[in-house]
């Protein structure tokens, strides 16, 4: 009995197993032009199959390290970005025009301001955090100094409501000059009476 369960198992493994494992087949897709057909069915060699083409491979030119004029572009358009984010789809299709034409131009113009007064040897080291705090949280963004890891400004978004007017979004930021204490007004943009949605949804 032994020996023919041993055969029924080798053939049950044989069936269960069969296309499962396919070795694998290169085709040679340039066939046809390394060799011709003659009229009388002899397969010739084509004179231009021995040939090889030589590519000439030149190193990429080398990047120019960013300029401190590029850099605060660059930091100034995540910091916009981060901004555009923090507020969320439902908030932004409401407010779209006033974030446009009031805050952004000027988290940008303060962004400068800040990015310029610094020394030019660690505006390099400067990144906007992001993470901003989802909710009913402020933060939008922190710019900080990743060479000595401290932060240098924070930009925050508030809610306020103001009895028999509604909701309004009070952007501001705080600076280390002052240890973070003292607003520093961006601009205010009108939501409605309603209450308005949590920041990022």
């Amino acid at each position: 009995m032994k020996p023919l369960m041993r055969k029924v198992f080798v053939v049950l493994i044989s069936v269960m197993t069969l296309g499962l494992y396919v070795p694998p087949m290169q085709i040679d897709t340039d066939a046809a032009d390394k060799k011709e057909l003659s009229a009388d069915r002899h397969v010739q060699e084509s004179p231009h199959s021995s040939k090889t083409e030589e590519f000439e491979i030149t190193p990429p030119s080398s990047v120019e390290p960013l300029t401190t004029d590029d850099w605060i572009e660059t930091i100034t358009e995540q910091a916009k970005t981060q901004t555009l984010t923090k507020m969320g789809p439902r908030i932004i299709e409401k407010v779209d025009e006033d974030m446009t034409t009031t805050i952004l131009p000027k988290i940008e113009e303060v962004m400068e301001e800040i990015l310029t007064s610094a020394d030019e040897n660690e505006v390099p080291y400067y990144e906007i955090t992001e993470d901003p705090s989802p909710g009913y949280g402020e933060r939008i963004f922190n710019i900080q100094n990743k060479h000595t890891d401290e932060e240098i400004a924070r930009f925050h978004v508030r809610r306020d409501k103001r009895p028999g007017e509604g909701y309004w979004f009070n952007f501001h930021y705080h600076l280390q000059e002052d240890d973070f204490m003292k607003h520093h007004e961006l601009g205010e943009i009108y939501w409605e009476k309603n209450t308005p949605p949590k920041w990022m949804s």
